[in-house]
């Protein structure tokens, strides 16, 4: 058996993380129900958004433009949002895999990273890293997130990139968060059903068709980043709230059972005192 140094020494060592896991969960629950509730106001217009877009190309005929037919380039950009900081169970892992698993053949991706974590996690892989905008995701804006529209919808018009793609993580609820992938450009129509309804109210546009969507596409790109990020900082606040709760319920756990063995050495340390004094004061006697 350890002795009750070690294991007070130990037990000492824990608790003192455990103090360190308990604020560190404090601070995120803190720093979640702002996050949680800017994501809540942001989702209406971000689900809007893509539906609109889609369901407004359903009801028009073949549009002649960059933004719906694409390009000739076999590349693909990919914005993949992560974290700037870990302990937060498998927030970034989770993305990290959502993007080396994906069925794309890896020479054809483009990375454009949102977070520090995802940058490193994927750096270590045969990617093409392009831009890094980690410092952007600490306090989200609008215009942050038109900043990274800007630069991938210019590589895109220009041919360097085929595809936009966005990685991040869904925010669902405090304790689910789902990795998603979505495809921002070339813009597709609704599904079929949609398409069908669709055809019996045809879209008509005030102007040429192609001005308004050159307009609206960037726009709609710029939203979608924009939602993506909102909903990713919420998913990493509650992930590392979660997290930080089991650490801080196993730490818990251990100092219990550090306690019992320092007590049960302690009691043995006793017992065997006493058991010298008894007989050391038997062989005087």
């Amino acid at each position: 058996m350890a002795s009750m140094r070690s294991i007070k020494s130990r037990r000492n060592s824990i608790q003192s993380t455990q103090q360190i896991t308990k604020a560190m969960k404090l601070v995120s629950t803190v720093k979640l129900q702002r996050a949680k509730t800017r994501a809540e106001q942001s989702k209406a217009y971000f689900t809007c958004m893509y539906e609109t877009i889609r369901s407004m190309l359903a009801k028009t005929g073949e549009i002649q433009h960059p933004y719906v037919q694409g390009n000739d380039s076999k590349k693909k950009a990919v914005i993949v949002i992560t974290s700037n900081r870990g302990l937060a169970g498998g927030y970034n892992s989770n993305i990290i895999k959502l993007i080396t698993k994906t069925e794309m053949m890896q020479e054809d991706l483009k990375i454009y990273t949102i977070g520090k974590k995802g940058r490193e996690g994927l750096s270590k892989y045969s990617f093409e890293m392009a831009e890094d905008y980690s410092d952007l995701i600490e306090d989200p804006t609008y215009v942050e997130a038109m900043q990274v529209a800007n630069t991938v919808l210019k590589e895109y018009e220009n041919g360097e990139v085929g595809e936009i793609y966005l990685a991040y993580t869904a925010f669902k609820n405090t304790v689910s968060h789902i990795p998603t992938m979505l495809k921002l450009l070339p813009v597709e129509a609704g599904d079929e059903k949609k398409q069908e309804k669709a055809a019996q109210a045809p879209m008509g546009f005030e102007q040429d068709e192609s001005e308004v969507l050159a307009l609206l596409i960037p726009k709609y790109v710029t939203s979608l980043i924009f939602g993506g990020m909102v909903e990713a900082v919420a998913s990493e606040n509650g992930a590392r709230m979660q997290a930080m709760d089991s650490a801080t319920s196993n730490a818990e756990e251990m100092i219990d059972k550090l306690s019992l063995q320092y007590n049960r050495a302690r009691q043995g340390s006793i017992t065997q005192e006493l058991t010298e004094i008894i007989a050391g004061a038997s062989a005087i006697s």
